[in-house]
């Protein structure tokens, strides 16, 4: 199937313009990746089911259609994951939410894990795994691997650039798992950070280096 949906709504690129920028504070920087999570978590859930449910209105009863938030799992792949995860619970309040740590290192650039949590009941769930980065692929393989033994209902990936050959990593190891980004950009470089990109997000997001 292999599906990559680049949302390029003028909000999104204009605030991934400013998130680029490496004059942009920490404390914007965080806002920024919030307000483009929340438009993205609009186009990712675009085709979730509505289920009919009878309400009063002001002036007369109807039927009327509700998401089914319980339903739904975000899964951050940490720490970086987390500045998403915070713009698409404000979108999803009653979704659950897992964790999953997971770091390349730095010399071989193989993931290594070193947390995994998830709800129960993980077969009947919609899951969206967020991560702002999709450089190598290396890191949200190994994640989506480890996800996938929980037998979860479906799996979509979102994540704020994505470079060209970690799209490629990705659905050469799952193809059947759509992804949704800000951006692509063309290349990584040798340390495996994607160019133009924006940098370490987790850093970016937390002050760090």
């Amino acid at each position: 199937m292999k599906e990559v949906h680049v949302i390029d709504h003028p909000l999104v690129t204009h605030k991934m313009t400013h998130m680029r920028k490496k004059d942009t504070s920490t404390g914007r920087f965080r806002a920024l990746a919030r307000e483009v999570s929340m438009l993205l978590a609009y186009e990712v859930t675009r085709d979730f089911p509505l289920s009919p449910v009878d309400i009063d209105t002001p002036l007369a009863p109807m039927k009327a259609k509700v998401l089914d938030g319980k339903k739904i799992v975000f899964v951050s792949i940490l720490r970086a994951g987390n500045g998403i995860l915070d713009g698409m619970l404000e979108i999803l309040p009653s979704a659950r939410v897992g964790h999953i740590g997971i770091y390349r290192d730095p010399k071989t650039l193989v993931a290594v894990e070193y947390y995994f949590k998830m709800p129960p009941n993980m077969e009947s769930r919609d899951v969206i795994v967020v991560d702002p980065m999709l450089a190598t692929g290396h890191s949200s393989v190994a994640a989506v691997d480890r996800l996938l033994e929980t037998k979860p209902k479906s799996v979509k990936f979102v994540c704020l650039v994505a470079s060209k050959d970690g799209i490629a990593l990705f659905h050469d190891h799952h193809p059947e798992i759509p992804i949704y980004a800000a951006a692509v950009d063309e290349e990584l470089n040798e340390k495996g950070y994607i160019l133009p990109g924006l940098g370490d997000a987790g850093d970016r997001l937390y002050g760090t280096r």
